[in-house]
């Protein structure tokens, strides 16, 4: 009998829906305060998952959630590196 491995699963911080770790996309936070994608989800820091969609991305600057999530000001070009991110996936 196979055994069913467990799926670890994510809150997306913009929509609040949640999905396996492996169809979100991780915003990290460094002990330096640098904010950056996180393609890989393996980097240290405080971390926020959204959605790999361009509504959630749109959602989480308008309502400036990653901000809140990460307690760091999160620059713009975060923004256009996730929407690139996220176009590129579908």
């Amino acid at each position: 009998m196979a055994v069913q491995k467990k799926i670890p699963l994510r809150k997306c911080v913009a929509t609040g829906e949640m999905k396996p770790k492996k169809e979100m996309i991780r915003v990290v936070r460094s002990k330096e305060g640098l904010v950056e994608v996180d393609p890989t989800g393996k980097k240290s820091g405080r971390g926020a998952y959204l959605s790999k969609t361009r509504i959630a991305v749109e959602t989480a600057k308008k309502k400036n959630v990653l901000a809140h999530h990460l307690e760091a000001n999160v620059p713009d070009e975060v923004y256009e590196e996730l929407l690139k991110f996220v176009e590129k996936e579908s």
